[in-house]
């Protein structure tokens, strides 16, 4: 067994915008998803109970003395690696990913940046891991172009015409049962709601008379 057909299309979907954040490193603008986003995302697609991580080794790279602050106070600047397994249940299948990461932490107290720069470090395998899987947790960001970034409505959209596919893909060809489902009250609700364009709807019906038989004629 694999991931379930709603499972994939949420892999597929394109990332919402609203969840990118951004920051300034090293003269040039970085786009990232938040750690606690990758989690949240993770028990949605895959399930609170369908996925693991463990942290399988971390190093300290760096520990320096450092001034903090626009007091320039007496602190530490201390540097990790880690790398982290991702573990996710597809029916009877495991599939396994694994991430680097890096973290800094500075503090005044030397323990204070120990604890932040492992806990970055953690998190940043953890996404790097999780980026892995699809858009969702941060793959569309490695495109400069960002094309798989879509505002929330887009993304939903999207997401439906993903699901349409996939639903069309489980009939057998031949199957009269397929016009049943594209001409179904709920599917045209649906299309309505998510106002799919003609060419969009176009797209989808073309790929429902391919697979009618030709004694059911067009689909409406």
């Amino acid at each position: 067994m694999s991931f379930t057909d709603e499972q994939k299309a949420a892999l597929e979907a394109p990332l919402n915008r609203a969840n990118v954040r951004g920051r300034q490193q090293g003269g040039r603008n970085v786009s990232y998803i938040e750690g606690w986003h990758a989690i949240a995302e993770a028990n949605r697609i895959f399930g609170h109970d369908g996925w693991t991580r463990e942290t399988t080794a971390f190093q300290c790279v760096s520990e320096r003395e450092r001034k903090i602050g626009k007091d320039q106070k007496d602190g530490w600047g201390v540097s990790y690696t880690a790398k982290v397994k991702v573990v996710a249940f597809a029916g009877d299948t495991i599939v396994t990913r694994e991430g680097l990461g890096a973290g800094h932490g500075i503090d005044q107290d030397l323990g204070q940046a120990h604890e932040s720069a492992i806990k970055e470090a953690e998190t940043d395998a953890m996404k790097r891991a999780l980026m892995t899987f699809g858009n969702p947790f941060g793959l569309a960001l490695y495109d400069k172009q960002q094309s798989n970034v879509a505002d929330e409505q887009d993304e939903s959209k999207l997401r439906f015409i993903q699901v349409c596919k996939d639903k069309i893909a489980t009939y057998k060809a031949g199957d009269a049962a397929l016009a049943d489902w594209w001409k179904s009250p709920e599917q045209m609700k649906l299309r309505r709601d998510f106002d799919l364009s003609q060419a969009e709807v176009d797209s989808l019906k073309a790929l429902v008379i391919a697979k009618l038989p030709t004694t059911t004629g067009k689909a409406a």
